[in-house]
Protein backbone atom coordinates (compact mmCIF):
# COMPACT_ATOMS: atom_id res chain seq x y z
CA UNK A 1 0.00 0.00 0.00
CA UNK A 2 1.40 3.40 -1.01
CA UNK A 3 0.64 6.69 0.67
CA UNK A 4 -1.52 9.43 -0.82
CA UNK A 5 1.16 12.09 -0.24
CA UNK A 6 2.67 14.15 -3.03
CA UNK A 7 6.27 13.34 -3.92
CA UNK A 8 7.86 16.78 -3.84
CA UNK A 9 11.53 17.24 -4.66
CA UNK A 10 13.97 19.06 -2.40
CA UNK A 11 15.64 21.67 -4.62
CA UNK A 12 17.80 24.66 -3.75
CA UNK A 13 16.02 26.50 -6.56
CA UNK A 14 12.83 26.19 -4.50
CA UNK A 15 14.64 27.34 -1.34
CA UNK A 16 16.04 30.36 -3.19
CA UNK A 17 12.64 31.40 -4.53
CA UNK A 18 10.99 30.88 -1.15
CA UNK A 19 13.60 32.94 0.67
CA UNK A 20 13.52 35.72 -1.94
CA UNK A 21 9.74 36.01 -1.60
CA UNK A 22 9.07 35.33 2.09
CA UNK A 23 12.22 36.74 3.71
CA UNK A 24 12.94 39.50 1.21
CA UNK A 25 13.59 42.19 3.85
CA UNK A 26 15.83 40.13 6.14
CA UNK A 27 19.31 41.62 6.31
CA UNK A 28 22.62 40.13 5.20
CA UNK A 29 25.64 42.12 6.39
CA UNK A 30 29.18 41.92 5.02
CA UNK A 31 31.98 43.43 7.11
CA UNK A 32 34.42 45.73 5.29
CA UNK A 33 37.34 48.00 6.19
CA UNK A 34 34.81 50.84 6.41
CA UNK A 35 32.33 48.86 8.52
CA UNK A 36 29.12 47.02 7.62
CA UNK A 37 27.82 46.73 4.04
CA UNK A 38 24.16 45.71 4.02
CA UNK A 39 21.88 43.92 1.61
CA UNK A 40 18.81 41.65 1.91
CA UNK A 41 17.70 38.17 0.91
CA UNK A 42 15.49 39.85 -1.68
CA UNK A 43 18.48 41.49 -3.34
CA UNK A 44 20.52 38.28 -2.98
CA UNK A 45 17.73 36.53 -4.92
CA UNK A 46 17.80 39.12 -7.68
CA UNK A 47 21.59 38.94 -7.94
CA UNK A 48 21.42 35.14 -8.00
CA UNK A 49 19.19 35.36 -11.08
CA UNK A 50 21.60 37.81 -12.74
CA UNK A 51 24.56 35.57 -11.91
CA UNK A 52 22.79 32.51 -13.32
CA UNK A 53 22.16 34.34 -16.61
CA UNK A 54 25.80 35.47 -16.72
CA UNK A 55 27.08 31.94 -16.07
CA UNK A 56 24.89 30.60 -18.87
CA UNK A 57 26.70 33.06 -21.11
CA UNK A 58 30.03 31.60 -19.96
CA UNK A 59 28.98 28.12 -21.04
CA UNK A 60 27.58 26.77 -17.79
CA UNK A 61 24.69 24.86 -19.35
CA UNK A 62 24.62 21.68 -17.27
CA UNK A 63 26.38 20.32 -14.22
CA UNK A 64 29.67 22.09 -14.83
CA UNK A 65 31.61 22.98 -11.70
CA UNK A 66 31.66 26.65 -10.73
CA UNK A 67 34.36 27.23 -8.14
CA UNK A 68 34.56 29.99 -5.55
CA UNK A 69 37.84 31.31 -4.16
CA UNK A 70 36.24 33.71 -1.76
CA UNK A 71 35.75 34.90 1.82
CA UNK A 72 32.42 35.04 3.66
CA UNK A 73 30.46 37.84 1.97
CA UNK A 74 27.17 38.58 0.20
CA UNK A 75 28.58 37.73 -3.23
CA UNK A 76 29.68 34.32 -2.00
CA UNK A 77 26.19 33.76 -0.58
CA UNK A 78 24.75 34.71 -3.99
CA UNK A 79 26.85 31.99 -5.62
CA UNK A 80 25.78 29.52 -2.90
CA UNK A 81 22.25 29.76 -4.28
CA UNK A 82 22.65 30.69 -7.95
CA UNK A 83 25.00 27.90 -8.98
CA UNK A 84 23.10 24.86 -7.59
CA UNK A 85 19.70 26.39 -8.39
CA UNK A 86 20.60 26.63 -12.11
CA UNK A 87 21.64 22.96 -12.13
CA UNK A 88 25.41 23.47 -11.92
CA UNK A 89 27.67 22.40 -9.05
CA UNK A 90 29.18 24.84 -6.55
CA UNK A 91 32.77 23.97 -5.66
CA UNK A 92 34.17 25.93 -2.72
CA UNK A 93 37.97 26.11 -2.92
CA UNK A 94 39.69 26.31 0.46
CA UNK A 95 41.94 29.39 0.24
CA UNK A 96 44.16 28.03 3.06
CA UNK A 97 45.27 24.87 1.29
CA UNK A 98 48.76 24.54 -0.15
CA UNK A 99 49.09 25.59 -3.83
CA UNK A 100 49.71 22.04 -5.04
CA UNK A 101 46.56 20.82 -3.29
CA UNK A 102 44.46 23.63 -4.77
CA UNK A 103 45.68 22.83 -8.27
CA UNK A 104 44.98 19.14 -7.75
CA UNK A 105 41.47 19.85 -6.46
CA UNK A 106 40.51 22.26 -9.26
CA UNK A 107 41.71 19.82 -11.91
CA UNK A 108 40.17 16.80 -10.22
CA UNK A 109 36.78 18.56 -9.98
CA UNK A 110 37.18 19.93 -13.54
CA UNK A 111 36.28 23.48 -12.54
CA UNK A 112 35.01 25.49 -15.51
CA UNK A 113 34.58 28.94 -13.88
CA UNK A 114 36.26 30.43 -10.80
CA UNK A 115 34.79 33.35 -8.84
CA UNK A 116 37.62 35.03 -6.93
CA UNK A 117 37.69 37.82 -4.35
CA UNK A 118 39.82 40.78 -5.40
CA UNK A 119 42.02 40.36 -2.31
CA UNK A 120 42.83 36.78 -3.41
CA UNK A 121 43.71 37.58 -7.04
CA UNK A 122 47.51 37.38 -6.50
CA UNK A 123 47.15 33.96 -4.86
CA UNK A 124 44.95 32.61 -7.68
CA UNK A 125 47.15 34.09 -10.41
CA UNK A 126 50.01 31.78 -9.37
CA UNK A 127 47.74 28.73 -9.68
CA UNK A 128 45.89 29.43 -12.93
CA UNK A 129 48.61 28.26 -15.35
CA UNK A 130 48.29 24.77 -13.82
CA UNK A 131 44.47 24.72 -13.62
CA UNK A 132 43.87 22.91 -16.88
CA UNK A 133 40.05 22.95 -17.07
CA UNK A 134 39.34 26.56 -16.01
CA UNK A 135 38.08 28.72 -18.88
CA UNK A 136 36.70 31.79 -17.08
CA UNK A 137 37.62 33.77 -13.96
CA UNK A 138 35.24 36.32 -12.45
CA UNK A 139 36.84 38.89 -10.14
CA UNK A 140 34.52 39.96 -7.30
CA UNK A 141 35.08 43.20 -5.35
CA UNK A 142 38.28 43.93 -7.22
CA UNK A 143 39.90 45.01 -10.48
CA UNK A 144 39.80 42.31 -13.18
CA UNK A 145 42.61 44.11 -14.96
CA UNK A 146 44.92 43.18 -12.07
CA UNK A 147 44.71 39.48 -12.95
CA UNK A 148 47.16 38.19 -15.56
CA UNK A 149 45.75 34.88 -16.75
CA UNK A 150 46.86 32.37 -19.40
CA UNK A 151 45.56 33.05 -22.92
CA UNK A 152 43.06 30.18 -22.67
CA UNK A 153 41.29 31.83 -19.70
CA UNK A 154 38.97 34.85 -19.99
CA UNK A 155 38.82 37.28 -17.08
CA UNK A 156 35.63 39.19 -16.19
CA UNK A 157 34.54 41.74 -13.62
CA UNK A 158 31.62 40.60 -11.44
CA UNK A 159 29.68 43.87 -11.59
CA UNK A 160 30.18 44.24 -15.35
CA UNK A 161 29.16 40.62 -15.92
CA UNK A 162 25.90 41.01 -13.99
CA UNK A 163 25.03 44.47 -15.35
CA UNK A 164 22.03 44.39 -17.63
CA UNK A 165 21.11 40.77 -16.86
CA UNK A 166 17.45 40.09 -15.93
CA UNK A 167 16.66 39.82 -12.21
CA UNK A 168 14.58 36.70 -12.75
CA UNK A 169 15.59 33.30 -14.09
CA UNK A 170 13.75 30.22 -15.37
CA UNK A 171 15.02 27.96 -12.60
CA UNK A 172 14.92 24.33 -13.81
CA UNK A 173 13.26 21.39 -12.12
CA UNK A 174 16.09 19.48 -10.49
CA UNK A 175 16.26 15.91 -9.25
CA UNK A 176 16.89 16.16 -5.51
CA UNK A 177 19.69 13.60 -5.73
CA UNK A 178 21.59 15.70 -8.23
CA UNK A 179 24.88 17.22 -7.09
CA UNK A 180 24.50 20.70 -5.63
CA UNK A 181 27.91 21.43 -4.11
CA UNK A 182 31.24 19.82 -3.40
CA UNK A 183 33.97 20.28 -0.80
CA UNK A 184 37.32 18.54 -0.54
CA UNK A 185 38.81 17.18 2.65
CA UNK A 186 41.95 18.91 3.88
CA UNK A 187 44.17 16.11 2.62
CA UNK A 188 46.43 15.62 5.67
CA UNK A 189 47.02 12.07 4.45
CA UNK A 190 47.30 11.67 0.67
CA UNK A 191 45.48 13.81 -1.86
CA UNK A 192 42.33 15.69 -0.79
CA UNK A 193 39.12 13.79 -1.47
CA UNK A 194 35.92 15.28 -2.88
CA UNK A 195 32.60 15.03 -1.04
CA UNK A 196 29.57 15.84 -3.19
CA UNK A 197 26.39 17.09 -1.49
CA UNK A 198 22.96 16.66 -3.08
CA UNK A 199 20.06 19.11 -3.07
CA UNK A 200 18.26 16.62 -0.84
CA UNK A 201 21.09 16.25 1.68
CA UNK A 202 21.46 20.04 2.03
CA UNK A 203 17.72 20.48 2.57
CA UNK A 204 17.51 17.74 5.21
CA UNK A 205 20.65 18.96 6.95
CA UNK A 206 19.19 22.50 7.04
CA UNK A 207 15.94 21.26 8.55
CA UNK A 208 17.86 19.45 11.29
CA UNK A 209 19.92 22.59 11.92
CA UNK A 210 16.71 24.39 12.90
CA UNK A 211 15.55 21.70 15.32
CA UNK A 212 15.46 22.53 19.03
CA UNK A 213 17.89 19.68 19.83
CA UNK A 214 20.35 21.07 17.28
CA UNK A 215 21.66 24.57 16.57
CA UNK A 216 18.07 25.70 17.15
CA UNK A 217 18.04 28.58 14.67
CA UNK A 218 14.96 30.74 14.68
CA UNK A 219 13.73 33.71 12.67
CA UNK A 220 14.90 36.30 15.17
CA UNK A 221 18.48 35.04 15.14
CA UNK A 222 21.31 37.15 13.80
CA UNK A 223 24.22 34.78 13.16
CA UNK A 224 27.87 35.79 12.98
CA UNK A 225 29.35 33.15 10.66
CA UNK A 226 33.08 32.99 11.39
CA UNK A 227 33.44 29.45 10.07
CA UNK A 228 34.58 29.87 6.42
CA UNK A 229 32.08 29.44 3.63
CA UNK A 230 34.80 27.44 1.83
CA UNK A 231 34.72 24.83 4.61
CA UNK A 232 31.82 22.33 4.67
CA UNK A 233 29.33 24.97 3.43
CA UNK A 234 29.90 27.08 6.57
CA UNK A 235 28.43 24.29 8.71
CA UNK A 236 25.13 24.69 6.83
CA UNK A 237 24.26 28.08 8.38
CA UNK A 238 23.76 29.98 5.10
CA UNK A 239 21.09 27.54 3.95
CA UNK A 240 19.36 27.03 7.30
CA UNK A 241 19.33 30.79 8.01
CA UNK A 242 17.79 31.48 4.62
CA UNK A 243 15.22 28.75 5.29
CA UNK A 244 13.87 30.34 8.50
CA UNK A 245 14.67 33.97 7.76
CA UNK A 246 17.61 34.40 10.10
CA UNK A 247 19.87 37.38 9.51
CA UNK A 248 23.52 36.78 8.64
CA UNK A 249 26.67 38.70 9.53
CA UNK A 250 29.56 37.72 7.24
CA UNK A 251 33.09 38.76 8.27
CA UNK A 252 34.75 38.67 4.82
CA UNK A 253 38.53 38.47 5.45
CA UNK A 254 38.44 40.34 8.75
CA UNK A 255 39.03 37.54 11.24
CA UNK A 256 41.41 39.10 13.75
CA UNK A 257 40.10 39.29 17.34
CA UNK A 258 39.84 43.10 17.26
CA UNK A 259 37.81 42.93 14.03
CA UNK A 260 35.47 40.32 15.51
CA UNK A 261 35.02 42.45 18.63
CA UNK A 262 34.00 45.40 16.44
CA UNK A 263 31.48 43.21 14.61
CA UNK A 264 30.04 42.04 17.91
CA UNK A 265 29.66 45.62 19.11
CA UNK A 266 28.21 46.93 15.84
CA UNK A 267 25.90 44.09 14.80
CA UNK A 268 25.04 42.52 18.19
CA UNK A 269 24.48 38.99 16.83
CA UNK A 270 22.48 36.52 18.89
CA UNK A 271 24.46 33.50 17.66
CA UNK A 272 28.06 33.03 16.52
CA UNK A 273 29.98 30.03 15.25
CA UNK A 274 33.64 29.17 14.76
CA UNK A 275 36.48 26.89 15.77
CA UNK A 276 37.83 26.94 19.35
CA UNK A 277 41.07 28.69 18.32
CA UNK A 278 39.08 31.71 17.10
CA UNK A 279 37.14 31.96 20.36
CA UNK A 280 40.30 31.51 22.42
CA UNK A 281 41.83 34.51 20.62
CA UNK A 282 38.65 36.57 21.03
CA UNK A 283 38.58 35.76 24.75
CA UNK A 284 42.12 37.08 25.20
CA UNK A 285 41.19 40.27 23.34
CA UNK A 286 38.12 40.78 25.52
CA UNK A 287 40.30 40.34 28.61
CA UNK A 288 42.42 43.29 27.52
CA UNK A 289 39.61 45.35 25.97
CA UNK A 290 36.37 44.45 27.81
CA UNK A 291 33.00 44.86 26.14
CA UNK A 292 29.48 43.54 26.64
CA UNK A 293 28.73 40.43 24.56
CA UNK A 294 25.61 39.38 26.47
CA UNK A 295 23.59 39.81 23.26
CA UNK A 296 24.98 36.38 22.29
CA UNK A 297 22.59 33.68 23.46
CA UNK A 298 25.09 31.02 22.40
CA UNK A 299 28.44 30.42 20.71
CA UNK A 300 28.62 27.29 18.56
CA UNK A 301 32.06 25.64 18.59
CA UNK A 302 33.24 22.78 16.42
CA UNK A 303 35.99 21.73 14.04
CA UNK A 304 38.12 20.45 16.93
CA UNK A 305 37.49 19.51 20.54
CA UNK A 306 36.85 22.54 22.74
CA UNK A 307 38.72 22.55 26.08
CA UNK A 308 36.51 22.73 29.19
CA UNK A 309 38.47 25.80 30.35
CA UNK A 310 37.10 27.76 27.40
CA UNK A 311 33.51 26.83 28.31
CA UNK A 312 34.10 28.01 31.86
CA UNK A 313 35.82 31.24 30.85
CA UNK A 314 33.02 32.45 28.57
CA UNK A 315 30.32 31.63 31.10
CA UNK A 316 32.08 33.08 34.13
CA UNK A 317 33.44 36.22 32.46
CA UNK A 318 30.71 36.99 29.93
CA UNK A 319 27.64 34.90 30.77
CA UNK A 320 27.64 33.31 27.31
CA UNK A 321 27.28 29.51 26.96
CA UNK A 322 29.22 27.51 24.38
CA UNK A 323 27.49 24.76 22.38
CA UNK A 324 29.72 21.86 21.36
CA UNK A 325 29.15 20.22 17.95
CA UNK A 326 30.98 17.51 16.06
CA UNK A 327 31.09 16.52 12.43
CA UNK A 328 33.28 16.35 9.37
CA UNK A 329 33.27 17.16 5.65
CA UNK A 330 31.70 13.76 5.03
CA UNK A 331 28.74 14.53 7.35
CA UNK A 332 27.75 17.91 5.86
CA UNK A 333 29.00 18.48 8.74
CA UNK A 334 26.35 18.00 11.44
CA UNK A 335 27.00 14.73 13.29
CA UNK A 336 26.23 15.52 16.94
CA UNK A 337 25.15 18.50 19.07
CA UNK A 338 25.80 18.64 22.81
CA UNK A 339 22.50 19.84 24.22
CA UNK A 340 21.79 18.13 27.56
CA UNK A 341 18.52 16.22 27.98
CA UNK A 342 15.67 18.29 29.39
CA UNK A 343 15.52 18.35 33.17
CA UNK A 344 19.09 17.14 33.66
CA UNK A 345 20.72 18.21 36.92
CA UNK A 346 23.63 20.70 36.51
CA UNK A 347 26.42 18.19 37.15
CA UNK A 348 25.17 15.71 34.57
CA UNK A 349 24.32 18.53 32.16
CA UNK A 350 27.92 19.74 32.34
CA UNK A 351 29.18 16.27 31.36
CA UNK A 352 26.76 16.21 28.41
CA UNK A 353 27.87 19.66 27.28
CA UNK A 354 31.54 18.68 27.31
CA UNK A 355 30.84 15.61 25.17
CA UNK A 356 30.70 15.91 21.38
CA UNK A 357 26.94 15.61 21.68
CA UNK A 358 23.97 13.46 20.82
CA UNK A 359 23.25 11.97 17.41
CA UNK A 360 20.05 13.32 15.82
CA UNK A 361 17.38 10.84 14.77
CA UNK A 362 18.35 10.68 11.06
CA UNK A 363 22.01 9.83 11.81
CA UNK A 364 22.64 6.22 12.84
CA UNK A 365 25.87 5.42 14.67
CA UNK A 366 27.96 2.39 15.57
CA UNK A 367 31.15 1.76 17.52
CA UNK A 368 33.48 -0.74 15.88
CA UNK A 369 36.49 -2.55 17.30
CA UNK A 370 39.69 -3.22 15.31
CA UNK A 371 38.07 -6.21 13.61
CA UNK A 372 34.88 -4.38 12.64
CA UNK A 373 32.70 -5.90 15.37
CA UNK A 374 30.05 -3.68 16.93
CA UNK A 375 30.58 -2.49 20.50
CA UNK A 376 27.84 -1.58 23.02
CA UNK A 377 26.71 1.97 23.87
CA UNK A 378 27.71 1.71 27.53
CA UNK A 379 29.86 4.87 27.79
CA UNK A 380 32.84 2.61 28.52
CA UNK A 381 33.58 0.60 25.37
CA UNK A 382 35.92 2.54 23.07
CA UNK A 383 36.00 2.05 19.31
CA UNK A 384 35.88 3.76 15.93
CA UNK A 385 32.72 5.73 15.15
CA UNK A 386 30.84 4.64 12.02
CA UNK A 387 27.82 6.50 10.62
CA UNK A 388 24.91 6.25 8.19
CA UNK A 389 22.39 8.92 7.33
CA UNK A 390 20.79 11.10 4.64
CA UNK A 391 23.57 13.73 4.84
CA UNK A 392 26.46 11.27 5.34
CA UNK A 393 28.76 10.56 2.39
CA UNK A 394 28.63 7.08 0.88
CA UNK A 395 31.96 7.62 -0.91
CA UNK A 396 34.16 10.20 -2.59
CA UNK A 397 34.04 11.91 -5.98
CA UNK A 398 35.80 9.76 -8.54
CA UNK A 399 35.62 6.72 -6.29
CA UNK A 400 38.60 7.60 -4.11
CA UNK A 401 39.30 5.45 -1.05
CA UNK A 402 36.59 2.82 -1.49
CA UNK A 403 37.58 1.15 1.78
CA UNK A 404 36.33 4.18 3.75
CA UNK A 405 32.90 2.57 4.01
CA UNK A 406 32.24 -0.59 5.98
CA UNK A 407 29.09 -2.45 4.94
CA UNK A 408 27.53 0.86 3.89
CA UNK A 409 28.68 2.69 7.03
CA UNK A 410 31.16 5.57 6.91
CA UNK A 411 34.17 4.85 9.11
CA UNK A 412 35.07 8.26 10.48
CA UNK A 413 38.55 7.59 11.87
CA UNK A 414 37.43 9.08 15.19
CA UNK A 415 37.82 7.00 18.34
CA UNK A 416 35.38 7.37 21.22
CA UNK A 417 32.57 5.97 23.34
CA UNK A 418 28.78 6.40 23.24
CA UNK A 419 26.46 6.62 26.25
CA UNK A 420 23.24 4.58 26.41
CA UNK A 421 21.25 7.75 25.59
CA UNK A 422 23.30 8.48 22.47
CA UNK A 423 25.97 11.01 23.52
CA UNK A 424 29.34 10.69 21.82
CA UNK A 425 32.60 11.39 23.65
CA UNK A 426 35.68 11.33 21.44
CA UNK A 427 38.95 10.19 22.91
CA UNK A 428 41.09 10.71 19.80
CA UNK A 429 41.57 10.37 16.08
CA UNK A 430 42.70 6.86 15.19
CA UNK A 431 45.94 8.32 13.77
CA UNK A 432 46.56 10.56 16.82
CA UNK A 433 46.02 8.23 19.76
CA UNK A 434 49.28 7.74 21.70
CA UNK A 435 50.16 4.06 22.09
CA UNK A 436 52.50 3.75 25.07
CA UNK A 437 53.56 0.35 26.35
CA UNK A 438 50.50 -1.30 24.82
CA UNK A 439 48.12 1.18 26.46
CA UNK A 440 46.31 4.10 24.81
CA UNK A 441 46.68 7.71 25.93
CA UNK A 442 44.07 10.14 24.63
CA UNK A 443 45.82 13.18 23.18
CA UNK A 444 42.56 15.13 23.51
CA UNK A 445 42.21 14.40 27.24
CA UNK A 446 45.86 15.28 27.82
CA UNK A 447 45.50 18.59 25.95
CA UNK A 448 42.37 19.52 27.89
CA UNK A 449 44.04 18.87 31.22
CA UNK A 450 47.09 20.97 30.28
CA UNK A 451 44.84 23.81 29.07
CA UNK A 452 43.11 23.84 32.45
CA UNK A 453 46.28 25.50 33.81
CA UNK A 454 45.64 29.27 34.09
CA UNK A 455 48.89 30.16 32.28
CA UNK A 456 48.19 27.97 29.23
CA UNK A 457 46.37 29.29 26.17
CA UNK A 458 46.67 26.23 23.94
CA UNK A 459 48.25 22.79 23.94
CA UNK A 460 48.89 20.09 21.38
CA UNK A 461 49.85 16.51 22.33
CA UNK A 462 51.33 13.91 20.00
CA UNK A 463 53.00 10.56 20.34
CA UNK A 464 56.73 10.44 19.58
CA UNK A 465 59.06 7.42 19.40
CA UNK A 466 60.40 6.01 22.66
CA UNK A 467 62.88 3.12 22.89
CA UNK A 468 61.29 1.58 25.98
CA UNK A 469 57.56 2.23 25.55
CA UNK A 470 57.19 2.52 21.77
CA UNK A 471 55.62 5.96 22.06
CA UNK A 472 55.42 8.65 24.72
CA UNK A 473 53.52 11.96 24.70
CA UNK A 474 55.09 15.23 23.63
CA UNK A 475 53.15 18.33 24.68
CA UNK A 476 53.57 21.64 22.82
CA UNK A 477 52.35 24.60 24.89
CA UNK A 478 51.33 28.15 23.99
CA UNK A 479 51.29 30.38 27.07
CA UNK A 480 48.92 33.26 27.66
CA UNK A 481 50.43 36.68 27.04
CA UNK A 482 52.52 37.79 30.01
CA UNK A 483 52.28 34.38 31.75
CA UNK A 484 55.09 32.02 32.69
CA UNK A 485 55.23 28.31 33.50
CA UNK A 486 57.85 25.60 33.49
CA UNK A 487 57.49 22.01 32.30
CA UNK A 488 57.99 20.87 35.91
CA UNK A 489 55.12 23.11 37.05
CA UNK A 490 52.83 21.82 34.30
CA UNK A 491 53.72 18.21 34.99
CA UNK A 492 53.04 18.75 38.71
CA UNK A 493 49.72 20.36 37.79
CA UNK A 494 48.77 17.22 35.85
CA UNK A 495 49.52 14.94 38.80
CA UNK A 496 46.23 13.64 40.11
CA UNK A 497 44.46 14.75 36.91
CA UNK A 498 45.81 11.93 34.72
CA UNK A 499 47.28 8.53 35.67
CA UNK A 500 50.93 8.79 36.63
CA UNK A 501 52.08 6.62 33.71
CA UNK A 502 50.51 9.15 31.31
CA UNK A 503 52.47 12.15 32.67
CA UNK A 504 54.55 13.55 29.77
CA UNK A 505 58.33 13.69 29.98
CA UNK A 506 58.75 15.77 26.81
CA UNK A 507 57.61 19.39 26.63
CA UNK A 508 58.13 22.33 24.28
CA UNK A 509 56.94 25.94 24.35
CA UNK A 510 55.92 27.53 21.05
CA UNK A 511 54.53 30.90 19.97
CA UNK A 512 51.80 29.26 17.91
CA UNK A 513 50.71 25.72 17.16
CA UNK A 514 50.83 24.55 13.53
CA UNK A 515 47.33 24.31 12.09
CA UNK A 516 45.60 22.66 9.17
CA UNK A 517 43.62 24.60 6.58
CA UNK A 518 40.46 24.21 8.69
CA UNK A 519 41.98 25.44 11.95
CA UNK A 520 42.75 22.14 13.67
CA UNK A 521 46.12 21.54 15.33
CA UNK A 522 48.31 19.96 12.64
CA UNK A 523 49.67 17.01 14.60
CA UNK A 524 51.40 15.55 11.57
CA UNK A 525 53.49 18.73 11.26
CA UNK A 526 54.15 18.78 15.01
CA UNK A 527 55.53 15.25 14.82
CA UNK A 528 57.67 16.26 11.84
CA UNK A 529 59.09 19.25 13.72
CA UNK A 530 60.03 16.92 16.58
CA UNK A 531 61.65 14.43 14.20
CA UNK A 532 63.74 17.20 12.61
CA UNK A 533 64.99 18.28 16.03
CA UNK A 534 63.94 21.92 15.56
CA UNK A 535 61.82 22.17 18.70
CA UNK A 536 63.26 23.60 21.91
CA UNK A 537 62.71 20.42 23.89
CA UNK A 538 62.54 20.09 27.68
CA UNK A 539 62.86 16.60 29.14
CA UNK A 540 61.71 15.75 32.66
CA UNK A 541 62.77 12.34 34.01
CA UNK A 542 59.83 10.06 34.91
CA UNK A 543 60.85 10.08 38.56
CA UNK A 544 60.61 13.88 38.79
Amino acid sequence: MLSTMQDGQFSLADLLQYTRRVHADIEVTTWTEAGPRRTTYGEIGRDAARLAHALRGLGVTGDQRVATFMWNNAEHLTAYFAVPAMGAVLHTLNVRLFPGQLVYIANHAEDHVVLVDGSLVPQLAELLPRMTTVRHVVVVNGDPGALRAPAAIEVHGYDDLLAGEPDDFPWPDIDERQAAAMCYTSGTTGDPKGVVYSHRSIWLHSLQDCMTNSTCLYQGDRSLVLVPMFHVLAWGLPHSSAMIGGSLVLPDRFLQPADIARMLASERPTLACGVPAIWQAVLHHLDSAPQDISHLREIVVGGSTCPPALFTAYEERHGVPLLHCWGMTETSPLGTVARPPAGTDPERAWAHRLSQGRFPAPVRARLLDDEGRELPWDNESVGEVALRGPWVAAGYYGGAEPDQSHDGWLRTGDIGRISPDGYLTLTDRAKDVIKSGGEWISSIDLENQVMAHPSVAEAGAVGVPDERWGERPLVAVVLNAGQRATPAELRAFLSGRVPRWQLPERWTFVATLPRTSVGKVDKKQLRELYAKGVLDLHHIPPSA
